[in-house]
């Protein structure tokens, strides 16, 4: 639930920021007659989102086990691809997103209804379709528990709520620091997908060593009783571990997670400056 809850809300905030830039450009630039083919962009792009976790859904649903391993696994690694270049661009682009937004919404202006309705539908249509894909790869394996989609829902929620006080000026939230941290809770989160998604092929037969297991985390906590319970089942809701973790499935978490979480945290360079050439004796004619 917690890991749901981290996608929904740092996914939810970025397209709440977007939505927000947009809105209050128009209406700082007296254009307010402009916001209906926004809001209809952004619509559009919330059913696309949603429509696209559906048709996963069904698409999964239909096939026999070990195809549907095999479309889970893929989908997985291909989900935390995504989230991992999400991450490292929101990190990099976060202080200019504003300022390259404005200008797109001041070519649209001048180009017409349809144009505006683009730049808010592919604005946020990229945020919407990678939550899909990740939420959906986390919420299908997590064997039909409710929790992963309450905790996103609250997630995308909290996000709705900290935008809207974010757009009224209520609320100051330094994005630096909130990106940072919430980048590297979600790379912990993308890990133990990523594992899981080695899990899923070897089910299918496409990897060996299914029966080669590292650890149980069930062993972890014997004897701790109903404390013992929730901790390894919130133990497994962050970090998706499976009942019973694979060889491969661990050695894909640590090679993942070591790297990835190594450049995330490392401190940007500085940028390079030039330094003015002096003119030498005689030159300039």
């Amino acid at each position: 639930m917690l890991g749901n809850y981290l996608i929904g809300l740092r996914e939810g905030l970025e397209a709440s920021l977007v939505v927000s830039i947009l809105i209050a450009y128009l209406v700082k630039s007296g254009n307010r007659a402009a916001l209906a083919p926004v809001w209809g962009g952004v619509g559009t792009a919330i059913a696309v989102a949603i429509g696209f976790g559906i048709a996963l859904s069904v698409a999964s649903g239909e096939m026999q086990f070990k195809t549907q391993e095999t479309f889970g696994g893929i989908l997985s690694i291909i989900a935390v691809g995504l989230v991992t270049w999400m991450v490292f661009w929101m990190r990099r682009t976060a202080r200019f997103m504003k300022a390259e937004l404005e200008g797109k919404l001041a070519g649209a202006l001048s180009m017409g209804r349809g144009a505006l309705f683009a730049v808010a539908f592919l604005a946020v249509g990229r945020e919407g379709l990678e939550t899909a894909l990740f939420l959906w790869t986390n919420i299908s394996n997590a064997n039909n528990s409710t929790e992963p989609i309450i905790g996103a829902v609250l997630g995308l929620l909290t996000a709705a709520l900290l935008g809207y006080l974010l757009y009224r000026g209520g609320l100051r939230l330094n994005l630096k620091k909130f990106f940072t941290i919430t980048g590297a809770a979600l790379i912990i989160v993308a890990a133990g997908v990523f594992g899981y998604g080695f899990h899923d092929l070897q089910e299918a037969s496409l990897l060996p060593g299914l029966t080669a297991l590292a650890f149980e985390p069930s062993h972890w906590f014997a004897g701790l009783g109903q404390v013992g319970q929730w901790m390894q089942t919130a133990l497994q809701g962050v970090f998706n571990l499976t009942p019973q973790v694979t060889i491969a499935q661990a050695i894909a978490w640590v090679i993942y997670i070591i790297p990835v979480m190594f450049f995330f945290l490392r401190p940007a360079k500085p940028p390079v400056t030039a330094t003015p050439r002096k003119q030498t004796a005689g030159a300039g004619g």
